[in-house]
């Protein structure tokens, strides 16, 4: 009786909220409920709001603040247009595949702060306690090196002098006076979530533009990693059992690229970290992850490029798709971790000491595809956890098109992101 009284209580205290935030809508008291109520709710429903699948809602309500302030990778519109996402999708073609940006979310959620205040035991994407390790033969995968990659992905003479490389400048090239203002960089070429907080202590964009992110051409040695936190993930045209129709066979040919046309040295680790004992599981996917590229990075420590390559999760309507030079593509988002929340600050936890190596990386990045493919990227992404990318500077988090794109649109994507990487890691850099 004392507990149905307590929950009564409550629900009418949460509809008083509610009805003073219609009332005081243009008033003081809606910051001031935007600030502890709505902070407080979405604190406790964020995991549930995740798969919440009705984008389209009412403007200006309570409902959509709570909803869209809660702000997985692809839950946003940024100022490109992109649409809203679904939070909870599976792809046609008979591969398992759930909105990354939903899953990130839900593991930035298991690393951070629970409601207490008190961290998770582990590390990286902690997942709930009592969860077992996957199987040996479902963290160990393969790893591919150069020239061993499936044999349908080989590249001929021919092939290669028809991949698209572009010399001539024929889009955006920012004026350094703008490159050095953190405010025209902020607003021009990030998209960033409402639980972190890109501030200018930050993105020193002065600093970043000038880092230098050379490699060398030595490819004696493994020089470049490639994996994928979430392997699953698939497209419009995904065939069932048929990996070269997925994320993983993207990722085959842009290793492909930067091997024949570009001279790298490319590991393609193509180990499964989201499917234990036969069932799609996210939960700790990053944590297999990390586990598992830390072996490939300690028994290679020449490599100085780590990407964990992702295809974004979309409204059935978007279609991320641009053109080039006469072939249809999926649009690119370069991501970022910031280990980072707005209500507390740096996540000393989860903490990355190549950071601003990391945005440094895909802000000179995002300046060579403006530059050299104008409508090619997306805005830059920015999200408060950690996720794979402190094992190297030079980490990227790279989302290639959505799983509305055919997997011929997100594999032709992957030219103009080799040549873009590939200018990045000779030292070019687009300042005017």
């Amino acid at each position: 009786m004392e507990r149905k009284h307590r929950l009564s209580s409550l629900l009418s205290i949460v509809i008083i909220v509610i009805v003073l935030a219609l009332i005081g809508k243009n008033m003081k008291v809606t910051a001031f409920i935007e600030d502890t109520f709505i902070s407080g709710c979405l604190r406790l429903m964020s995991p549930a709001m995740l798969f919440y699948d009705k984008p389209q809602l009412l403007d200006n309500n309570i409902w959509a603040q709570l909803v869209n302030n809660v702000v997985p990778v692809n839950a946003v519109i940024n100022n490109q247009n992109d649409d809203y996402i679904k939070l909870a999708d599976n792809d046609a073609g008979g591969v398992i595949s759930i909105n990354a940006g939903a899953d990130n979310l839900v593991n930035g959620l298991n690393n951070g702060e629970d409601n207490s205040g008190t961290k998770n035991e582990t590390d990286n994407n902690a997942g709930n306690a009592g969860d077992t390790q996957p199987q040996e033969s479902i963290i160990a995968g393969n790893t591919t090196q150069n020239s061993n990659i499936n044999n349908s992905q080989q590249l001929n003479e021919s092939d290669i002098r028809n991949i698209i490389s572009r010399n001539t400048v024929s889009g955006a090239v920012y004026d350094k006076s703008q490159l050095t203002d953190y405010n025209f960089v902020r607003s021009h070429f990030y998209t960033v979530t409402s639980i972190t907080d890109l501030t200018d202590s930050i993105l020193r964009p002065a600093e970043f533009i000038e880092k230098n992110l050379a490699i060398s051409k030595d490819n004696s040695k493994p020089q470049i990693l490639i994996f994928h936190t979430h392997s699953q993930e698939g497209f419009t045209d995904t065939v069932e059992g048929d990996v070269s129709t997925t994320i993983i066979g993207v990722g085959d040919y842009l290793t492909e690229l930067l091997v024949n046309k570009y001279g790298y040295n490319v590991i393609h680790d193509t180990s499964v970290y989201d499917y234990v004992d036969g069932k799609l599981d996210r939960s700790k996917a990053y944590t297999y992850a990390e586990n598992g590229i830390e072996k490939i990075l300690a028994d290679n420590p020449t490599i100085e490029v780590v990407i964990d390559l992702h295809r974004d999760g979309v409204a059935d309507t978007t279609h991320l798709l641009t053109n080039i030079d006469g072939k249809d593509m999926a649009r690119v988002m370069l991501f970022n971790g910031l280990s980072y929340s707005k209500v507390n600050g740096d996540i000393a936890y989860l903490n990355n000491p190549y950071r601003d190596d990391n945005i440094a990386m895909s802000l000179q990045m995002q300046l060579l595809g403006e530059a050299y493919y104008p409508g090619y990227l997306r805005n830059i992404y920015v999200n408060a956890y950690r996720y794979c990318l402190h094992k190297r500077g030079r980490s990227m988090l790279i989302e290639a098109g959505a799983q509305t794109n055919t997997v011929g649109e997100v594999k032709n994507a992957m030219e103009p992101l080799a040549d873009i990487l590939n200018k990045c890691l000779s030292g070019e850099k687009m300042i005017n």
